[in-house]
């Protein structure tokens, strides 16, 4: 039954690209779970353009939830006790899909398959928010790839080929929403010294996607000039990632530095913001630890803590 169009006076409606900013779960991925998996039954303007009512919204938080315990797409409506169930030929009949998507990619990874590996990726991204495929398939193909790094021949050039492709992916979504302008302008760098920057891309890509401005400068950044940047390009916050030990002084002095030019939240992601996380504090940055969805949250608060 199609559900009647909305009355305003009745009850508050969301445009599709207000309900992706809010969950984080893009536009794809909704439209996925409406037509292959009846999980959401958006509202339609006499346009036929789909809106989301409070109710909805909570709905997709839920299914993000489950997905976020390992509970796969297919199974999502089981767990509801949802009445709509999706035919049984477009169910997953595993658990969860995520160890065969990441042999999928390493083969392809390995072959250096980027049609194959791009193909995968797409797949994931249509069925699940993205904090979950970075979180499940991204992530996890990333530390198999450090580890094939140190005993397997070739594996450097395997690296390189999967940060090329997640580059693409970045400027791909950048180039795509270009027109944003609304939302907190990241300034988004690795420190310096730190060469290994697909996982401050990997941030990137669901900063994005979570509503933020995304300035990204890469790898092997100097704090000195990156006050000024951010004054520059207008950005709200300052967010930087390292793995590897910190230079001499850079916590003690050259961050201490930063915090105070400024004139915006500094932040530190990566193993070297759980290393130390104390010295971050002590120099007035906001350490962020490894996980992406907790580092979104600590960034969101912070600025909530501003207003």
């Amino acid at each position: 039954m199609t559900r009647p169009d909305p009355k305003p006076e009745q009850e508050e409606y969301f445009p599709m690209r207000t309900v992706a900013a809010i969950t984080g779960v893009n536009p794809i991925t909704l439209r996925a779970w409406e037509r292959r998996y009846g999980l959401i039954k958006p509202a339609r303007t006499p346009k036929g353009h789909r809106l989301y009512s409070q109710k909805d919204i909570e709905l997709v938080n839920r299914i993000v939830r489950r997905l976020d315990r390992g509970i796969s797409i297919g199974q999502v409506s089981y767990s509801l006790g949802n009445s709509i169930v999706a035919p049984a030929a477009n169910r997953e009949q595993e658990t969860s899909p995520w160890h065969g998507y990441q042999e999928r990619a390493i083969d392809a990874i390995v072959r250096f398959d980027e049609i194959h590996l791009d193909a995968l990726y797409n797949q994931a991204l249509a069925l699940y928010p993205i904090d979950i495929v970075t979180e499940r398939l991204l992530l996890p193909v990333l530390v198999t790839l450090g580890e094939r790094w140190k005993n397997t021949e070739g594996s450097i050039a395997e690296e390189h080929f999967f940060g090329a492709f997640i580059r693409n992916k970045l400027g791909a979504r950048f180039h795509h929403r270009h027109k944003q302008t609304g939302g907190k302008k990241l300034l988004v760098c690795c420190l310096p010294g730190e060469h290994h920057e697909i996982g401050v891309m990997l941030f990137s890509l669901a900063a994005h996607d979570h509503g933020y401005r995304i300035v990204y400068l890469g790898s092997n950044m100097p704090l000195q000039e990156l006050a000024l940047t951010a004054r520059r390009s207008g950005c709200d916050g300052i967010v930087l990632s390292g793995s590897v030990a910190p230079q001499d002084g850079l916590l003690s002095r050259q961050l201490p530095q930063l915090v105070s030019h400024a004139h915006c939240p500094v932040f530190l992601g990566g193993t070297t913001s759980v290393r130390c996380s104390d010295a971050i504090e002590r120099a007035g940055a906001l350490p962020l630890g490894t996980d992406i969805r907790t580092s979104m949250k600590r960034i969101e608060q912070a600025f909530e803590d501003l207003q």
